[in-house]
C-alpha cells in the first residue's frame, strides 16, 4: 500500500475528504520525524513505538575494488510492533471493525427503480452526432 492508496481508505473509513486526510497524514509524518530529529521515542499503544538508534561505526568493502572502507557511526529511525499489531500479524487476534464514518440517512420513501434505457439514449447520441459531422458534406 502507498500513500495515496492509505489516503483513499482512511477517507473511507472516516468519511473525511481526501485533501483532509492528506494533511493529517502529512502532519502526523512531520510530528514523528521531529520527535525522531530531537531524540524523543513516539510510543502509540498497541501499534507500536518510533525511536531513534544508534549504529556504530563499521567497516565496510568497495564490492567494485573490494577494498576496506570506513563506515561511519549513524543516527537510525527504528520501529518496534506493539504487542496488539504483532498478535493481528500472525493470527493470534483478530483487527477490530473501524466504524467512523457516518452511515448516509436512510430516506423514509423507497428508493425508485431507474430504467437504464435513458441513460443508453444519451450515450447513443453524441455518437449520432458526430457521425454526421464526418459524413459527406453537402
Amino acid at each position: 500500500m502507498n500513500r495515496a492508496e492509505l489516503v483513499e481508505n482512511v477517507a473511507k473509513a472516516t468519511g473525511q475528504p481526501k485533501s483532509e486526510v492528506t494533511r493529517t497524514l502529512s502532519a502526523f509524518i512531520h510530528t514523528i520525524t521531529g520527535a525522531l530529529a530531537k531524540g524523543d521515542k513516539v510510543t502509540l499503544v498497541g501499534f507500536g513505538t518510533f525511536e531513534r538508534r544508534m549504529r556504530k561505526a563499521r567497516t565496510g568493502r568497495n564490492p567494485r575494488t573490494l577494498a576496506p572502507l570506513k563506515i561511519a557511526a549513524a543516527r537510525v529511525p527504528a520501529f518496534r510492533a506493539g504487542k496488539e499489531l504483532k498478535d493481528i500479524v500472525n493470527g493470534r487476534s483478530k483487527q477490530p471493525n473501524l466504524v467512523l464514518a457516518k452511515p448516509k440517512a436512510a430516506s423514509s420513501k423507497p428508493a425508485a427503480k431507474k430504467s437504464a434505457k435513458p441513460a443508453a439514449k444519451k450515450a447513443a447520441k453524441p455518437a449520432k452526432k458526430a457521425a454526421k459531422k464526418g459524413g459527406k458534406k453537402r
